[in-house]
């Protein structure tokens, strides 16, 4: 008689910014069983904030979909809170977490529309969403974020659609 095998283990992502578009991310990731923290600014920029996880660094916790995310006070904390299931909002004004909690991946999900601060050396897997990021260059793969055809598109090699100026 065969015994199951235990599911394997999945990667420890950390997801820059939760707005909107960073909260389906999130949400995604978090459905498939990844342990995720998200950072956030200690006042975030969000203009959509009924439906991004932000609104925990606020309120303290949120829910969007059915899935609640809680704002933790230290890395200590939101990586204890991702490997029990949950979605921790660390805010982290400094990007300094990045380094203490080191995760296999790390989506810059911020929407900055111009260079940031990735590297792809700070992770195994380093994700942009949006214009500002180069895949090869400063991250290993871009999504786009222009609505359109291409809305979600990866990209392997270059960059998303320049910034429109609009929403």
């Amino acid at each position: 008689m065969s015994t199951p095998l235990s599911p394997p283990s999945l990667p420890f992502v950390l997801v820059r910014g939760a707005g909107d578009l960073a909260t389906g991310v999130i949400y995604r990731l978090h459905a498939a069983g990844f342990p995720i923290v998200a950072t956030e600014l200690p006042q975030p920029l969000v203009v959509r904030r009924t439906v991004a996880f932000a609104q925990a660094v606020y309120d303290g916790a949120c829910t969007v979909e059915g899935v609640t995310a809680t704002r933790v006070e230290d890395a200590v904390a939101a990586r204890q809170l991702a490997l029990a299931g949950g979605v921790p909002i660390l805010p982290d004004p400094d990007d300094g977490v990045i380094a203490r909690l080191r995760p296999a991946v790390l989506v810059d999900a911020r929407l900055r529309k111009r260079g940031g601060s990735a590297s792809r050396d700070q992770a195994a897997l380093v994700i942009g969403l949006g214009p500002g990021f180069t895949a090869g260059e400063d991250c290993h793969a871009v999504i786009e974020t222009q609505r359109g055809h291409d809305l979600g598109r990866v990209y392997w090699q270059g960059s998303a659609q320049p910034n429109t100026g609009e929403p």
